[in-house]
């Protein structure tokens, strides 16, 4: 079935048809494209805040689960009962998204049992993000805590905000947990500082900043907070540069954030796979409810380097690869059907034993079963054992990624 899914219009997203959130949007509905208009998110499932609909009968999809449940797999509904377990999305970053991270699921319960009008459901939120068409950007998890005490030993507008007492604990610490600790109280004491400190330590920072050699710049990541403090003025958030890890995602390449990661996006486009949620608890760039004390408390204060983060690929066959994160909610497969498998060579998916969504990223190919033409944008979903064969048409390689539940 072919489905028909919501497009989010964050002010963070990438304006008219240069975001790939727009384009894909065009294929999947007859919805013009509004040049001026931001396209941040895709959203394929059965999420409240944006459900899909079957495009032949404009159904809700989670209403066809709920009168359909052979849709789903065994232990599919087991586990999660008569809906999709997970949350497929696209998104096209223009600038920073907030600082973030997203609570576990006693503590997703909790926030959504006392504060329901900020946490709109109990569940949790892990999520793997891919890159796509290029690099994507993105500060994920706190640095190696050699690497913080530099830029508070360089940075002395940064050392300021956070505090003499907080700074000196943490050149100090000599065991992990002394680290851990103390790098929770500078995260917590620079979240914490007043906005009229924080703004005026950042107009002195980035005024400082063209006297600096070119050397030092480099040294002190100066384009990338220039950057974000040019879209944020004033705002916490910039100094974040300074405690989490910048990465750079090649087109293809994962990475997996767990509940309490802190995290967030830069510039780029990007396939990600969650649990079926949408709590955030945010702390710094963005004009929406800063939860500062809930944020602080959360997070998972380990430092060390990106790479712990990073998701590797397994090869099923020549043309396919998975993608398991720890979590039941969701896995994920990529294909890559290339132009030269012509009328002979049709190929079928691996049959799932759950439920599925797919998403056409590029190419054209047709159905073996239905003889429906399939083309860039379009989402499908496949029942649980559903197989689809396709063969591609035209001169371009068929590209096709796909979620279900990792159970």
């Amino acid at each position: 079935m072919e489905l028909r899914c919501a497009v989010q219009k964050y002010a963070w997203g990438k304006t008219g048809k240069s975001s790939l959130v727009a384009q894909l949007a065009q294929g999947n509905s007859t919805a013009p494209i509004v040049e001026d208009d931001p396209y941040a998110e895709l959203w394929m499932g059965t999420h409240p805040s944006g459900p899909s609909v079957i495009k032949s009968s404009n159904e809700p999809l989670l209403n066809h689960l709920l009168s359909n449940v052979d849709s789903l797999g065994d232990e599919e509904k087991k586990v999660f009962g008569t809906d999709l377990p997970f949350l497929f999305k696209a998104l096209s970053v223009a600038k920073a998204l907030s600082i973030q991270a997203h609570p576990n699921k006693k503590h997703a319960e909790e926030l959504f049992a006392t504060r329901p009008d900020l946490y709109k459901d109990p569940n949790h939120k892990p999520e793997m993000v891919t890159a796509w068409l290029g690099p994507f950007e993105a500060l994920c998890g706190f640095r190696p805590v050699a690497d913080i005490k530099f830029f508070l030993q360089e940075i002395d507008e940064l050392a300021a905000v956070v505090g003499k007492s907080a700074c000196e604990a943490l050149v100090k610490a000599e065991s992990d947990s002394e680290e851990t600790q103390a790098l929770r109280e500078c995260f917590s004491a620079l979240m914490n500082t007043s906005e009229e400190s924080v703004a005026s330590a950042l107009k002195q920072f980035e005024q400082r900043i063209p006297s600096l050699s070119a050397e030092k710049k480099d040294a002190l990541q100066c384009d990338l907070f220039t950057r974000i403090a040019t879209d944020f003025p004033g705002d916490v958030g910039c100094w974040s540069v300074y405690f989490m890890n910048y990465v750079v995602l090649q087109e293809g390449e994962s990475m997996f954030l767990g509940p309490n990661v802190p995290h967030a996006y830069i510039f780029g486009d990007c396939l990600e796979c969650m649990a079926c949620s949408d709590n955030v608890v945010r702390a710094g760039l963005t004009p929406k409810f800063k939860d500062i004390d809930t944020l602080c408390s959360m997070l998972d204060y380990q430092a060390g380097p990106v790479d712990r983060f990073r998701m590797q690929w397994s090869t099923v066959d020549e043309f396919c690869q998975t993608c398991s994160p720890p979590v039941p909610d969701f896995g994920m497969a990529r294909l890559r059907l290339p132009a030269s498998a012509t009328v002979d060579k049709a190929y079928g998916l691996p049959v799932r034993s759950n439920a599925s969504i797919l998403l056409i990223l590029q190419g054209q190919a047709t159905s073996a079963e239905t003889k429906e033409d399939l083309s860039f944008g379009q989402v499908l979903f496949l029942k649980a054992g559903q197989q689809l064969t396709v063969q591609v048409k035209g001169e371009q390689d068929l590209i096709v990624y796909q979620a279900f539940a990792n159970v």
